[in-house]
């Protein structure tokens, strides 16, 4: 078995989750894991994690989200004007097909040939996925702030999706023909996913950043990039002194600048700026990490919430989700504690706090 390394105490995560990211450090070339505090059981191999292979690279463990990831969007909204029940009642379509040209916006994102691709751009889709207005709650490095434009006086706009339904068709591709084996590098068959799963991870950047003009345009204002963080997407690179392959199931990297770490519609995101260590795999986690099961969530709470209840958050916010089930499986509720997430990474010196941010308006699905 390879090196595992993970933060905090394996008392403090579900044995599935520990069972998981045991199995994928077992597997053939794999030379390091690494579990974060937002460690939960996936299908078959866990999220919230790194995996470090040399020779072999593993597309069931990567899952079928190819690019899924966050960007950070600074918006021309100013906070003292914003009308948040009329937006409330405003925003839709975003599960509507974009009647754009989706060859010239994909093409921005370096896609060439779109055959096939252009269904469901600009779309946020299902699960944990979602586009968050937030105000800036608190600055807590304001050099950088100043520097990145991190402002008390505009609102942001969160978007968090990646590659819809056609990474889970590279996945299902995949596992009719290899199930969950690998593919040796070097191969034709690892060279035509390597580029497939290229694609996918630019068709991600592309649907985010659509996402955010489709949403701003509805309240005449417009989106600046502050900054684009993947989650789920495997890279050749070098740990150490070793060349070989960084698989990313639920991780940001910490190698590439700031990231936001949201915890859920009922929490802060943190802002940090994280440092990159070989142990941790180049690696931070990603969000707060599912506490519940999504099977678990309603018949938790339904005795006690009414969807319509969960339209409404402790910290003032409101959500847009006209999916009653959705509303119960994304309950903050069902998430683990990210000030505990946050403390950890920081202890173990892998991120700095440089901002806090607090929902205002969480868009989910307009039926």
């Amino acid at each position: 078995m390879s090196q595992i390394k993970i933060i905090g105490e394996t008392s403090e995560y579900e044995g599935e989750a520990l069972k998981q990211l045991q199995r994928a450090a077992s597997l053939p070339s794999m030379v390091a894991a690494a579990g974060f505090s937002d460690l939960h059981p996936g299908k078959g191999y866990p999220i919230g994690a790194a995996f470090f292979s040399t020779n072999m690279i593993y597309p069931y463990l990567l899952g079928n989200d190819v690019g899924c990831g966050i960007s950070l969007f600074a918006t021309t909204l100013k906070k003292a004007k914003f009308k948040l029940e009329k937006a409330f009642k405003h925003l839709n379509g975003l599960a509507e097909p974009w009647d754009g040209n989706t060859n010239a916006w994909l093409l921005k994102f370096g896609i060439i040939d779109t055959t096939g691709l252009r269904t469901g751009l600009g779309t946020i889709g299902s699960g944990n996925h979602f586009a968050e207005l937030q105000v800036v709650e608190e600055i807590l490095n304001p050099a950088y702030c100043e520097s990145a434009g991190i402002r008390k006086d505009n609102l942001y706009l969160l978007v968090h999706s990646g590659s819809r339904h056609h990474g889970e068709l590279l996945l299902r591709a995949h596992i009719n023909k290899y199930k969950d084996a690998g593919l040796q590098i070097g191969t034709p068959e690892a060279t035509a996913y390597v580029n497939q799963h290229a694609t996918l991870y630019h068709w991600a950047q592309a649907n985010r950043a659509l996402i955010a003009e489709r949403l701003l345009d509805q309240l005449n204002a417009v989106p600046a990039l502050v900054t684009d963080v993947p989650h789920n997407f495997v890279q050749s690179t070098t740990i150490g002194s070793q060349l070989g392959w960084l698989h990313r199931k639920g991780a940001a990297p910490a190698n590439t600048g700031v990231v936001p770490i949201p915890g859920s519609r009922g929490t802060l995101t943190y802002l940090v700026l994280p440092v990159a260590k070989d142990e941790y795999l180049h690696s931070i986690q990603h969000g707060a990490g599912r506490k519940w099961s999504r099977a678990d969530c309603e018949d938790r709470l339904k005795n006690r919430y009414t969807a319509e209840s969960l339209t409404r958050t402790e910290i003032g916010s409101r959500v847009i989700c006209e999916d009653k089930q959705l509303l119960y499986e994304e309950a903050p509720m069902a998430y683990k504690n990210i000030e505990r997430g946050i403390e950890a990474i920081q202890q173990e010196g892998l991120a700095t706090v440089v901002a806090t941010l607090r929902p205002v308006l969480t868009y989910k699905v307009r039926r």
